[in-house]
Formats: structure tokens, C-alpha cells, sequence
């Protein structure tokens, strides 16, 4: 009787252990699926920005690790924003897009968990927005200012600039706050640098721009130098007037750069990685210059194999 008691104890002492191993198991199961699933977002993220916005992946890679994989996050972000528009026939569409990734916004800032899991943009933007607590208004801005019609025309200078200021200001805001810095002249030195980083960007857009678009040219200047909208389409060589409207809208963007660049000794080392995209658009706009404001020169349209060098060695000095 003895026996068959300790070997029912035994038995019992048996089954109790293998429930609390595989309870263990579960449980080392589950936190090996968040570790994958998260490193899986993070790869994602990074992989969306090095497809899509090359120069500005390359400029992420050069952060410290504490803000690295949280700046590809925001980056990726707002590429999916960005895509909204692209390959849509139909406006509605576009904006049934944006109006998803505005919502998920609220839904990343609620307490429950309401957000889109399965999505790994938003799992990254989440534990972003939870980490640091960014500013909601910047991440709205970004969605809002991109609910534009794809004919809707920008009509002045101006409205080109509160364009880029809105998008990509925003996102340089966004990063900042990353780095826990609060300062005016990191602010200023951010929204004239997205101004510029903006205009470039919606300038080498214009070689691309369908005929049932609007030119990212605003109209005021087209119509000061007699211009029209099918005269930069067909992208002569030599064409004096299109030249001149690049000319100006270029000289805008580099007088942006600069105001950013002469406040790079007011903004902590630390905020000057951010940013490094200061060395693509200087770049851009000199390969333009020297291509006589022609936009569909070759030297303009083909990818910079020099960026990633300048951008090292910009870092290296702790410039931008």
C-alpha cells in the first residue's frame, strides 16, 4: 500500500511538473512571438523607406540605436501617407486611405488596444507614440495636408511652402522629439529645412507629373514668365522660360537651406543627425544648377553614389 501511495505521489509530482513546463513553454512561445513579430515590424519599416525614400533611409541609418528604429517608424509612416495618392484613379480612393491612417492616429493614442495590430507600421508607430509621447497634431498634419486633389494646382510661392511646412516640417518636428530637446532655434532650424526638403521634393516630382495632374510649379510663377503647364511637360532642352520658373522655385528651397544651416551652431549635436537630409537637398540643387534648372537632365533624375560618403563624412563633423 506504501508502494502504490508513492507511486501515485510520484505520478501526480510528474504530471504537476510537466503542466509547469509547458506552461513555461507557452509563456516562452508568447514572448518569443512579440520578439519576432516586433523585430518583423522593424524590418518592415526599414524596408518601406530604403524602397521608397532612399536618401532619407540613408540618413536614418547614420542615428544613434535609441532613436534609429523609432525615426524608421515615423518615416514609414509617412511614406504609407505619401502612397495614398499614388497609382489611384479614382480621388475617393485617396481619400478613403488617408482617412484610414487619420483614425488609426487617434486609435494608437487610445488606452485600449483599438489600434491595428496586424499592421507593422502602426505596431511600430504605436510603441513610438508610447515611448515618447509625441505631439498628435504633427502626425494629423501629415495626413491632412495631403488630402489634396491630384489636379488641384498650387497657386502661389507661399502655398508651396505651408505645403512642405505641413508634411515635411512636421516629420522633423516629430523626429526631434525624439531627443527629448525642447528649443525654438532647433523649431526654426526644422521648419526651414522641411520647407526646402518639400520644394525639392515636389520639383523632382514635375518630370513625373501626368497630364491629368497639376504642376507642382505654382501658377503665379508660370504665368510671370509666360509659361504654360504643357511647355514643362514636354521638357525641351534650352527652353529659357521653363528654366527661369525652375530657377525661382529652386532658389526658394536653397534660401531655406541656408536660413536652416546658419543656425546649426544654436542646435545641439545631438539634433543634427536628424537633420543630415540637408546634404541631399544641397546636393540636388547643385547637380541642378549646374544642369541649367533642367529637370529631366540626366544628372537630376538618376540616384546620387556619392550621398552616402557626404553623408558620413557631414556626420563625421557633426554638421548638416
Amino acid at each position: 500500500m506504501k508502494f502504490l501511495k508513492k507511486c501515485t505521489n510520484f505520478e501526480i509530482s510528474l504530471r504537476n511538473l510537466r503542466i509547469l513546463l509547458q506552461q513555461q513553454q507557452r509563456r516562452q512561445h508568447g514572448t518569443n512571438q512579440q520578439t519576432n513579430n516586433g523585430k518583423s515590424a522593424e524590418r518592415y519599416c526599414m524596408n518601406l523607406v530604403e524602397k521608397n525614400d532612399h536618401e532619407n533611409y540613408l540618413c536614418t541609418l547614420l542615428l544613434d540605436n535609441a532613436h534609429r528604429r523609432h525615426a524608421f517608424a515615423l518615416r514609414a509612416f509617412n511614406v504609407e501617407v505619401a502612397k495614398c495618392s499614388s497609382n489611384v484613379s479614382e480621388d475617393h480612393i485617396a481619400k478613403m486611405r488617408l482617412k484610414f491612417w487619420f483614425h488609426s492616429i487617434e486609435k494608437c493614442y487610445a488606452k485600449e488596444k483599438s489600434y491595428v495590430s496586424d499592421q507593422p507600421v502602426l505596431r511600430e508607430l504605436k510603441k513610438t507614440i508610447d515611448s515618447f509621447q509625441l505631439n498628435k497634431v504633427y502626425l494629423k498634419r501629415l495626413v491632412n495636408a495631403r488630402d489634396r486633389a491630384p489636379n488641384e494646382p498650387f497657386v502661389t510661392i507661399k502655398d508651396l511652402e505651408t505645403y512642405a511646412e505641413q508634411t515635411y516640417s512636421s516629420l522633423l518636428y516629430l523626429l526631434v522629439q525624439l531627443t527629448g530637446v525642447k528649443d525654438m532655434n532647433v523649431d526654426h532650424a526644422a521648419s526651414h529645412l522641411g520647407k526646402a526638403q518639400g520644394i525639392v521634393t515636389l520639383l523632382r516630382s514635375v518630370p513625373y507629373t501626368k497630364r491629368s495632374q497639376a504642376l507642382n510649379i505654382p501658377q503665379e510663377v508660370l504665368i510671370k514668365n509666360g509659361v504654360s503647364q504643357e511647355r514643362v511637360l514636354r521638357a525641351k532642352a534650352n527652353d529659357k522660360g521653363v528654366e527661369d520658373c525652375i530657377f525661382e522655385v529652386a532658389t526658394v528651397a536653397h534660401q531655406h537651406l541656408e536660413m536652416a544651416r546658419n543656425l546649426s551652431d544654436k542646435v545641439p549635436k545631438e539634433v543634427r543627425k536628424l537633420f543630415l537630409p540637408a546634404v541631399a537637398i544641397d546636393r540636388y540643387l547643385e547637380r541642378l544648377r549646374l544642369a541649367n534648372f533642367n529637370l529631366t537632365h540626366q544628372s537630376c533624375l538618376q540616384r546620387d553614389s556619392m550621398l552616402p560618403f557626404s553623408l558620413y563624412m557631414r556626420n563625421l563633423r557633426g554638421k548638416f
